[in-house]
């Protein structure tokens, strides 16, 4: 008869102490200690942007960490999952990297302490009124992401949308009393919005967080696990017209997860986790990115001659033919009166201003697709001179699945676009089995191999060569059926 599985939860504040910042919420490392009398494992559920790489986590944190835990506590670490919610910072937001670590182990090792029998359940959940694909598919085509740093592609070229997965995983976890002691959701989203001043925030994860914890009762703790999330944004991350703030998402994604966990039922359950580490292929298309580019800003560059108006003379005559279209130099009885009379110089001068107005608004689309391109093109030369650096063909990429129960996550340290997850967890023999992406690691973004050609940014901010897709779903599958 397989013992009893117990569990511990614990939390740490990794928040800056910095003087003078300013804190609306506070950050946390937050534990959960899984023990069946044969395996143990660590659910770390960080509010930081990645486990290493391009923020104030640096890339020792996990190994110290993991080697830490080994020698104090005897939790082998391969059997630690550390997740980032991918909370976006206005600036510097964590304490020190030694008190990172300090805190986190202090977290796990509390965690540890406090094991308790409990039963687990696994659910699923949905969210869907906030978030969007945010690559957008071009009639061309190709693909244009919503970000702050370009803008958005004209209207008359958008197609569809792309693919979104607002799938809810749920892992709970209760006493024998059944009061709750943790509850794990995991969610594909970009926590982006923030709050308005640029105070420090677990952004809206934080505050579903929040919302769960205040209904569940004080002693227990809600763990959230970023999804596949890539390519993902919340639909008003661009809006002009209102502030951006997380506060006002935060508590619809905290009731929909409490509004699932009312359907989930508990029981015993066994632990096993299974963890391998795959080379992953380094990009080598740079150059030939970079000068299809440039042949494109070229052409864009080569169009703008043979412009007439300025935005001063365009903004009154755009106003005035978009007000009358078929009447715009003057009221309509001056064009009766010119037809009446055989005239022809009214709609002479309303051609030749026709043709400047499309000719400037040409160029207005000619100056948003150069943005751009400048961005596009600064970015490929930083991951190619990081690549270069490496001296390596290849990157290594920890790749870990873990059942708890029915519960079963599959990891990867990469921003995983919506298609990959999706198509790892269909592949599953697991029914129910959630992607944990931005996990053990950071390797920027993952997009599908066909996307590389679309040029969007998720493909333009990327380390990995398009055959990673196929290695990292072979391996993926190969994990899930071991468990």
């Amino acid at each position: 008869m397989p013992a009893q599985l117990r569990a511990g939860a614990a939390k740490s504040d990794i928040t800056t102490d910095a003087p003078g910042a300013v804190i609306n919420d506070p950050l946390y490392a937050k534990a959960l200690v899984l023990d069946d009398g044969t395996t143990t494992l660590v659910l770390l559920a960080m509010d930081v942007t990645a486990i290493g790489g391009i923020c104030e986590v640096s890339d020792d944190f996990l190994p110290e960490l993991r080697a830490r835990l080994e020698s104090e506590l005897a939790i082998p670490g391969g059997n630690v999952l550390v997740n980032a919610s991918h909370t976006h910072p206005p600036g510097s937001i964590l304490c020190s990297h030694e008190e990172q670590v300090a805190r986190t182990f202090d977290a796990v090792r509390r965690a540890k302490e406090a094991l308790t029998p409990v039963k687990v359940g696994v659910g699923v959940g949905r969210e869907d009124r906030f978030i969007i694909n945010r690559t957008l598919r071009l009639k061309d085509g190709k693909h244009w992401t919503i970000r702050h740093a370009n803008p958005c592609p004209p209207d008359d070229e958008v197609a569809e949308l792309g693919p979104l997965d607002p799938e809810i995983g749920l892992l709970r976890v209760d006493r024998l009393d059944g009061t709750p002691l943790a509850v794990v959701y995991n969610f594909a989203c970009h926590a982006l919005l923030g709050i308005p001043g640029g105070a420090i925030t677990a952004n809206f994860p934080g505050g579903a967080s929040a919302v769960i914890e205040e209904c569940l009762g004080p002693d227990a703790m809600a763990l959230f696990l970023q999804g596949a999330g890539g390519d993902v944004c919340e639909v008003l991350y661009k809006d002009p017209n209102r502030p951006r703030d997380c506060r006002q998402v935060g508590p619809m994604l905290g009731i929909s997860v409490l509004e699932a966990l009312e359907g989930v039922e508990t029981g015993d359950a066994t632990l096993k986790v299974v963890s391998e580490t795959v080379r992953l292929p380094r990009r080598t298309d740079v150059p030939d990115r970079i000068a299809t580019l440039r042949a494109e800003q070229d052409q864009l560059l080569a169009s703008l001659r043979f412009t007439s108006l300025n935005f001063r003379s365009f903004l009154p005559l755009y106003i005035r033919y978009a007000l009358n279209p078929e009447h715009p130099a003057d009221y309509s009885y001056r064009y009766l009166q010119a037809d009446a009379i055989g005239e022809t110089d009214l709609k002479g001068m309303d051609a030749e201003n026709r043709g400047n107005l499309d000719k400037y608004l040409s160029n207005i689309r000619a100056m948003e697709r150069l943005a751009r391109i400048q961005d596009d093109i600064g970015t490929l030369l930083k991951h190619k001179a990081d690549n270069d650096a490496s001296g390596e063909d290849t990157i290594a990429a920890e790749v870990m699945a873990m059942k708890i129960g029915d519960f079963v996550l599959i990891t990867a340290p990469i921003e995983v676009l919506t298609q990959v997850g999706m198509n790892v967890k269909s592949a599953s023999p697991h029914k129910h089995t959630f992607m944990s992406a931005f996990t053990n690691g950071y390797m920027h973004y993952g997009p599908p191999a066909e996307d590389y050609d679309k040029q969007g940014y998720e493909v333009t901010e990327c380390l990995l060569g398009a055959g990673w897709q196929e290695i990292y779903e072979k391996k993926a599958a190969e994990l899930l059926a071991r468990l």
